[in-house]
């Protein structure tokens, strides 16, 4: 640490005590100042002289109470302007009592604001200079009255000028502490929005795929006796069901890993291009699905394409769970001008209306990933029975922040 920046410490932390050290530098200033006088005839000279009693106490008083400029700068500055005023009045030849009343000066401006420091300096200025010129042993037009003024006009100035530093100085503190609570709340949500785009993913993907094989265990375990043939396939069902969900949750998994880590998954996301295979598990643990597609070959973005697998996955999922076991499920994809629109029927007893309220995560999922594509989702029991899911998702999105949600 530099000397410098050791004194600053020192002085933060004693500030009564370098006040006293620079109320003793200023006394010892004053009292030499008052021992020479200049005499201006065809050059300039020093004579010495000896100052009276009645400066040598001005000059105490007036540096002692520098002892005391940051705890009552006004009332400082109060005590040694009266003090000059007296000595400029009463000494002859004066001393240099103003000094004290300088430094006063420039505590108030560097701890006040612009105007206050404004109005105290000019009051400062007038009265120690207009009592000088008026009261004083010397010519109103003595080169020592036009001193005081200039010196009451450069301790304003001077502490104006600090305490804009201070100012400034601060304010860029302030910035950047801002900007740095700022980075830490926008890593935490960022992190926020990551863990549950994560728990959304492995929802869809454990609900679709343990809903399967609940259903074909159920299925095999109730035909097992009378006719084993069947009661194979479903547990090949099973198998093969059990398989893709390992699959998948290894992909989802893998987006935890390393950028680095050469086991991370490079395989695409799911989209629409594998709906047939998606229906194709649903109808073969016995869901009747139809199929109706209009989307006229369009190409959708990752995000969207992701998203609207998902939406029919989940939707399919909970008519297997909740509709009942004679339940039809009718799903269409539709090219709407500049929307994709997914459709999710079924003809069930119309429990899916309830099917969250154990604290399921399918429709609020569903819902999260509409939301974040800046689109619109409906869901309710149909009239007659069953249940509706409806999603329409733009073709052209963009996030709140301009970027792109894939």
């Amino acid at each position: 640490m530099s000397t410098l920046a050791r004194a600053r410490c020192q002085a933060k932390a004693h500030p009564l005590a370098m006040d006293a050290v620079l109320a003793a530098a200023v006394l010892v200033c004053m009292v030499a100042g008052s021992f020479v006088e200049p005499r201006h005839r065809d050059s300039v000279n020093w004579v010495l002289r000896t100052p009276d009693l009645l400066s040598l106490l001005l000059m105490t008083l007036g540096a002692a109470a520098l002892v005391f400029r940051r705890r009552a700068p006004m009332a400082v500055l109060a005590l040694t302007g009266t003090l000059s005023v007296i000595e400029s009045v009463t000494g002859d030849p004066r001393t240099p009592v103003a000094m004290s009343a300088v430094i006063a000066l420039y505590t108030v401006a560097s701890t006040t604001d612009r105007p206050t420091t404004w109005r105290v300096g000019l009051l400062t200025m007038t009265v120690l200079t207009g009592a000088a010129m008026a009261a004083g042993p010397l010519p109103w037009y003595a080169q020592e009255n036009i001193g005081i003024f200039a010196w009451t006009g450069i301790g304003a100035t001077a502490g104006d000028a600090v305490r804009s530093r201070r100012a400034f100085v601060q304010a860029i503190r302030e910035r950047a502490e801002r900007a740095e609570r700022t980075r830490e709340e926008e890593a935490r949500r960022r992190v926020a929005e990551e863990r549950l785009r994560i728990a959304r993913d492995l929802h869809d993907v454990v609900a679709h795929h343990i809903a399967l094989v609940n259903v074909q265990a159920g299925v095999a375990a109730h035909v097992m006796d009378k006719r084993p043939d069947q009661a194979k396939e479903a547990l090949a069902h099973v198998r093969e069901a059990s398989r893709s969900a390992l699959n998948e949750l290894r992909a989802t998994v893998g987006l935890l890993r390393q950028s680095g880590d050469p086991e991370a998954p490079t395989e695409p996301a799911p989209g629409l291009d594998r709906l047939d295979e998606l229906t194709g598990t649903f109808r073969s643990a016995g869901l009747h699905v139809e199929v109706a597609r209009a989307d006229q070959g369009t190409t959708l973005p990752a995000a969207v394409d992701l998203a609207a697998y998902r939406i029919i996955q989940e939707a399919l999922t909970n008519v297997q769970k909740h509709a009942g076991l004679q339940a039809k499920a009718e799903v269409s994809v539709v090219r709407v001008g500049p929307n994709i629109e997914i459709t999710v029927l079924d003809d069930g007893s119309g429990e899916n209306e309830t099917q969250d309220s154990g604290g399921g995560h399918g429709l609020l999922g569903m819902r999260e990933r509409v939301s974040a594509l800046r689109g619109t989702l409906t869901t309710g029991p149909r009239y007659g029975g069953g249940f509706r899911v409806h999603a329409i998702l733009p073709l052209k999105n963009r996030t709140p922040t301009g970027e792109d949600p894939a």
